[in-house]
């Protein structure tokens, strides 16, 4: 190891700080300065390098500008890693000097040596440099070999260090004052030179070109980013002498990754050497268009890369602080400024287009200050107040003055309003002007926006525009319109003409209006004056009525418009004698218009003439104006003449109507006789068919009955008892007489029905075997049972018997056997179809009977449901059954529908309502053995008008057991139960003389509670039964009945079974 005498250094420390203070005193660049010192430490010391470099203690590195080094070497500027070189940083970021005698024995260095000897390091000295903020700073000294540094060696690098960076703080210090004074007055120059710029590009080109002098750089270029930042154009650049121009279109990765990472990133590209710090093909670009080492600053707007702005040098070039800071501040200074440029010249160019727009419309602006209460009118709004340009306004003497002392306080509450800062109101308004100085009356339409700040309005601007045109466009259009409506409703000819004239006058501006109607005296030539305005009648009447005169003759004839801006000038005025024009005293005329009032049929009514003593008055404008007013008239005087037409027409036809009237009531009255005794007539022969298919069949029945009864009394007179067959053959027919009877009850819809809750497939399946004995062996039944059928509330053996009638029905309809079918299912019946049949809409349920047997004829089908209308031969039937049928469903509230065709077959549908109530309601058994008879101990009050009935019931109950009270009446009864009778129960008709049974059963209840009632009767009168329906809890045996059905009734209510 050696040291600095063994090298022949003796450095006497005294004289090296004195040649040192002698060296830098005259170096005023900080940089050059510190560079100095090192050098001069380094040659004094006897080392091969030694130099200043900037520490970031953040990122452990060194940023070496210049250093000084023996021949041989190389340069170490540049950007270096402490920990590339050891783990020394360490000390150093504590502010500890670093004093290595041999890299490969030092322990922070042993494993770096070969890095260290690679710059010349084998011995090293660093000594960090410190201020309040800490280590900004380092003076390092290498030497190539091992060296043990002596205690002198220190002291002077120490003493060095600090002299160097007392005089490098004061330069910086110097340097700072004069560069920003330099900077301060460089920027003062560039924004008075681009102040006088009115467009960016403008700005660019001055910006680049001081810049660029500035500086003293190769070029200085600005670029704008494509919209997807793949690429630049740079618009315009300055280039020094000697160096390219590089305007054009550039792809920003062809620059290389770092260019494309920190300009995307937002951060500044400085490149000091682009041949030492970029790969080769990416050096090649910046090479292409010369550039050796560039700045390239990039302005992000709202985080988009948008432009950049770019200093350059051909050569390599060590970029200081203050470079990177004026460029910076030139890019957004200039950017800003390029901004409000570009701002302005937009503004400009917007109040050129609008000052184009306000002037081709017709607008004007006005802008108030009610601060300082400064009104500023552009020559359009002054025009509008009728003003001339140079006239000075205020919002007194200008604005309030020229308003219409009909709109001042409207117009004036609406500024107010817009200008109040706590609730500001649109302002948006007409109002009309008088002209201060031309006294033009005016429309205008004004909005206008007002500026707060601080509580109060500050500004006020907004556009007026002249609507006086479409004013007076809607007046007269309304003016047209009403004239229309008020004509079209009027029918006095007289008013009529006034009102058009009138109208005319208004729209065409004329000093006055005149109608003639088009009426020719007997010579053929005058025209009748029928109205006037404008003016007096008096002032005509001293004139003759206008001739058929070249002027006048179109209008009159209906050949079209007349329009003379000048009458007197006309050629066609002045030809006819005498007067050769207007007579002396005239109303003065120049301005004519004259239009032809023409009707629907082509005949010409008359004419409108209008007239103004000034020339040119009438445009064509005004020509089709009063065409229209002249169709109006036209139309009108059309109506009133086809109205008072109508008037003379409706007088005459009252008159008319009048007589006959009279004739057609006795004509009526006559037909209505006929019709009355048509309809007697019809209703008696409808009766007598009744009447007589009744008698038939009852005196069928009533032979049968009669004669078997005279050949039993004969035979028990003769001793002979061999007399049943007669008796039975008696009853059967009574039966039969019953059956009817109570067929003509169903038809006519009055038998008392007893409705139960029925399964209509459970019940067409009970009747199975019945329907097979009628049915016959011939006839196939097949039943479709719909699977969720919906319940009904009817009458069962009613249904049953309905049923039965339309199986037989079908039966007979094939006589040579056939197929029946009995099909169910559920149903809806719609709105329509309900009001067609008299049906309340709803759910139903559907009974389907249908045959494939002979079918029926239109006629027959139209007859089908007529009492005692048959097909069947003789002795085969009633022709009541399907009546029964009809009759029946109805009075159930449903509907019968029947669908034939002859050799086909019949279909007959029944439709009954749906039930929705509760169905815990089941049907009796039938099938239960009948009651017994009765008790002695079990008294039966029986009350009856007819004698031989009331013998018969009661015969017929003591028969059965019971002890029986007999009555003749209510009233009877009711004595009997007042002498102490105590019945259990009362066997009553209905219809009586002196009270219905019903009334009788109330009475009787009041002192007998428990009694219990059974009704008899052949007819109810709706004494019980209502709707077709018995009363709830009310019992009823028809008549007529037998004594088995007497006793199963009888017994059944005693027991209290359902």
């Amino acid at each position: 190891m050696r040291s600095k005498r063994a090298n022949g250094t003796a450095a006497d420390p005294a004289a090296v700080l004195a040649q040192l203070g002698d060296s830098i005193r005259q170096i005023s660049d900080p940089d050059e300065l510190a560079f100095e010192a090192a050098a001069r430490l380094g040659q004094a010391l006897g080392v091969v390098r030694a130099g200043y470099g900037i520490i970031d203690v953040d990122t452990e590195t060194i940023t070496i500008s210049r250093d000084w080094f023996k021949p041989g070497l190389e340069s170490l500027a540049g950007k270096l890693s402490f920990r590339d070189y050891g783990s020394y940083v360490e000390n150093l970021k504590r502010g500890e000097a670093v004093i290595c005698v041999d890299v490969r024995l030092d322990p922070r260095t042993r494993e770096h040596a070969p890095a260290l000897e690679a710059i010349a390091a084998r011995a090293f000295v660093n000594l960090p440099v410190s201020e309040p903020d800490g280590v900004v700073a380092l003076l390092f000294l290498c030497d190539a070999t091992p060296r043990k540094w002596t205690d002198s060696d220190i002291i002077l690098i120490r003493e060095v260090a600090e002299r160097t960076r007392t005089a490098v703080e004061r330069r910086r210090a110097e340097h700072f004052v004069r560069a920003n004074a330099a900077r301060l007055q460089f920027l003062d120059t560039l924004g008075k030179a681009t102040a006088v710029a009115r467009d960016a590009d403008a700005v660019l080109s001055i910006t680049t070109r001081m810049l660029g002098e500035y500086l003293n750089v190769s070029s200085c270029a600005y670029a704008d980013m494509d919209p997807d930042l793949d690429g630049f154009t740079i618009r315009g650049d300055w280039a020094a002498p000697g160096a390219m121009h590089i305007v054009g279109h550039y792809s920003l990765a062809d620059f290389g990754k770092r260019a494309v990472a920190e300009l995307g990133a937002g951060k500044p590209l400085i490149i000091h050497d682009n041949l030492n710090e970029l790969a080769p093909e990416e050096a090649a670009t910046f090479q292409n268009i010369g550039i050796g080492a560039t700045i390239c600053m990039p302005l992000v707007k709202e985080g988009r890369l948008t432009a950049l702005m770019a200093i350059h040098h051909q050569r390599p070039h060590r970029w200081t602080d203050d470079e990177l800071a004026l460029l910076t501040e030139v890019t957004e200074r200039s950017w800003a400024h390029i901004e409000r440029v570009r701002s302005d010249e937009a503004a400009r160019e917007s109040a050129d287009r609008l000052g184009l727009a306000n002037k081709a419309a017709g607008i004007g602006t006005w802008d108030f200050d009610p601060v300082r209460n400064i009104l500023r009118w552009d020559d359009r709004c002054k025009e509008l107040f009728g003003l001339s340009p140079d006239a000075n306004v205020t919002y007194e003497g200008a604005f309030l003055r020229g308003l219409h002392p009909d709109d001042r306080a409207l117009a004036d509450a609406a500024v107010t309003r817009a200008l109040n800062p706590d609730d500001p109101k649109p302002y948006n308004i007409e109002f009309r002007t008088i002209g201060i100085e031309d006294g033009v009356e005016r429309w205008i339409a004004a909005t206008g926006d007002a500026l707060f700040g601080q509580g109060r309005a500050i500004r006020f601007v907004g556009t007026v525009l002249d609507i006086t045109a479409q004013k007076r466009a809607e007046r007269h259009l309304r003016l047209l319109n009403d004239t229309g409506s008020i004509v079209a409703r009027e029918l006095d000819l007289e008013k009529i003409v006034q009102i058009v004239t009138d109208a005319g006058v208004e729209l065409s501006g004329a000093q006055f209006g005149a109608f003639f109607y088009n009426m020719l005296t007997p010579d053929g030539e005058s025209y009748m004056l029928y109205s006037l305005s404008g003016v007096p009648r008096s002032a005509f009447e001293k004139f003759p009525m206008p001739r058929n005169t070249a002027v006048f003759g179109p209008t009159f004839a209906g050949t079209g418009v007349v329009r003379s801006d000048d009458i007197l000038k006309d050629p066609r005025y002045g030809k006819n004698a005498p007067r050769k024009g207007m007579p002396k005293g005239h109303l003065p005329v120049r301005s004519y218009l004259a239009v032809p009032v023409i009707s629907r049929s082509g005949e010409v009514l008359g004419g409108l003439f209008f007239g103004h003593p000034e020339p040119g008055r009438f445009q064509i404008e005004h020509e089709t104006t009063l065409l229209g007013i002249a169709g109006h008239a036209a139309t009108a005087i059309d109506n009133a003449r086809l109205f008072a037409e109508r008037r003379r027409a409706e007088a005459n036809l009252q008159a008319l109507n009048a007589e006959l009237e009279q004739r057609v009531a006795a004509e009526i009255a006559e037909r209505l006789k006929t019709e009355e005794q048509l309809r007697q007539a019809q209703k008696m022969e409808a009766v007598g068919q009744l009447t007589g298919g009744i008698a038939h069949d009852f005196n069928n029945m009533l032979a049968v009955i009669i004669g078997g009864l005279n050949l039993a009394k004969r035979k028990l007179g003769k001793g002979e008892i061999d007399v049943d067959r007669f008796i039975d053959g008696a009853i059967d027919g009574a039966n039969r007489a019953a059956t009817l009877t109570q067929r003509l009850l169903a038809f006519s819809r009055q038998q008392p029905l007893s409705p139960e809750l029925l399964d209509i497939n459970k019940m067409i399946g009970g009747m199975s075997e019945l329907l097979d004995r009628a049915l016959g062996e011939l006839i196939n039944l097949e039943t479709i049972f719909a699977a969720g059928l919906w319940r009904v509330k009817a009458d069962p053996a009613q249904l049953e018997s309905a049923i039965l009638n339309l199986a037989v029905n079908a039966r007979d309809a094939m006589p040579q056997g056939g197929k029946l079918t009995m099909e169910t299912g559920n149903a809806s019946i719609d709105d329509k179809y309900a009001r067609d049949y008299g049906l309340t809409p709803g759910q139903y349920v559907l009974i389907c009977v249908t045959d494939n047997g002979t079918g029926m004829d239109k006629a027959t089908l139209a007859k089908a449901f007529d009492p005692f209308f048959t097909t069947k031969s003789v002795g085969k039937g009633t022709g009541l059954g399907l009546s029964q049928v009809y009759g029946y469903v109805r009075q159930s509230g449903g509907h019968v529908k029947i669908y034939s065709e002859q050799k086909v077959g019949t279909t007959v549908k029944i439709y009954l309502p749906r039930f929705h109530g509760d169905e815990l309601q089941s049907r009796r058994d039938t099938n239960a053995p009948r009651p017994a008879g009765g008790h002695l101990s079990e008294v039966i009050l029986v009350v009856e008008d007819d004698d031989r009935v009331r013998a018969i019931s009661c015969e017929s109950l003591r028969e059965l057991g019971y002890t029986v009270i007999e009555a003749g009446g209510p009233r009877e009864a009711i004595r009997r139960v007042e002498d102490g009778a105590t019945p259990d129960l009362l066997f009553t008709d209905v219809v009586m003389p002196e009270m219905t049974g019903s009334e009788l059963a109330r009475v009787i209840l009041e002192r007998h509670p428990n009694l219990k009632v059974l009704f008899t009767t052949g007819y109810t009168r709706n004494a019980i039964v209502h709707n077709g329906v018995l009363d709830a809890g009310t019992h009823l045996l028809s008549k007529p009945f037998n004594i088995d059905d007497l006793a199963e009734k009888v017994r059944t209510i005693l027991d209290g079974l359902p």
